[in-house]
């Protein structure tokens, strides 16, 4: 049974306040300060708790920098909590980044195969699914060519329909419903459409306030790194824009 579980969960990074220091700057200071770049500490995520049982299907909104994505990351265990804890059953399928990591010198067939593997799938699972992945993609003899000749569209087109040929149990989303040309799109999201109805739990991350009240039962906006309303898509989003509209 899929289910998620997150109990006082904090991420925070830690970067160099600049990316470069010049010997001018070390030498002005260097020697007068303890760090020339000092360490800074980035809260991402502030003590966040919610459970999501199956068959929820939650949409997180919030501006950018709000901790969105880097929730999303840390629900896939790109990131550790840096303290509380993340539970996560279910097997997951995680829609973001979806255009990177392809093999630049293999060809688009390949390609599927790499990144079919690394989704979880076999030999045999993956062999009834290649034809389809390649019609979805649409992108027809270019998949005879290494990937590096494609153009970002056709990567991104060709990532969509990989990562979405698997029957995941939970799927973390992350603005993946704007890709390709109008008739891609339309496309994409009856794809969606159809991964979401089949999972047994879902989490969304979008801007488009329409996807959320359209796809999920329940939605976060997210502040801060905090969560600073958790309700009814339709009553979360409403709130969100009036704050929107009150500070512009």
């Amino acid at each position: 049974m899929a289910r998620i579980e997150l109990n006082h969960v904090n991420v925070t990074f830690s970067l160099r306040k600049t990316t470069r220091v010049t010997l001018k700057e070390y030498l002005l200071k260097g020697l007068f300060l303890t760090s020339v770049n000092p360490v800074v500490a980035i809260h991402a995520l502030n003590d966040l708790s919610f459970t999501l049982v199956e068959g929820e299907r939650l949409g997180v909104i919030g501006h950018n920098g709000a901790g969105k994505s880097t929730m999303l990351k840390m629900l896939a265990g790109v990131y550790a909590p840096n303290s509380g804890t993340r539970i996560v059953e279910g097997s997951i399928c995680s829609l973001f980044d979806i255009a990177v990591g392809f093999e630049g010198e293999a060809n688009g067939w390949d390609n599927i195969t790499f990144r079919g593997y690394l989704q979880g799938e076999t030999p045999r699972t993956l062999k009834a699914k290649r034809q389809e992945i390649a019609d979805f993609s649409e992108l027809g003899d270019f998949l005879n060519i290494p990937v590096r000749y494609y153009s970002a569209g056709m990567l991104v087109r060709l990532a969509f329909a990989i990562a979405t040929a698997t029957e995941p149990e939970v799927l973390l989303v992350d603005e993946v419903l704007s890709v390709g040309d109008m008739a891609f799109v339309a496309k994409a999201k009856e794809r969606m459409r159809q991964m979401m109805r089949k999972s047994s739990l879902m989490v969304l991350v979008s801007h488009d306030l329409e996807s959320v009240q359209e796809f999920c039962t329940r939605a976060l906006w997210m502040e801060h790194g905090r969560v600073k309303l958790d309700g009814s898509p339709k009553d979360v989003v409403a709130a969100y824009q009036a704050s929107v509209a009150a500070a512009a």
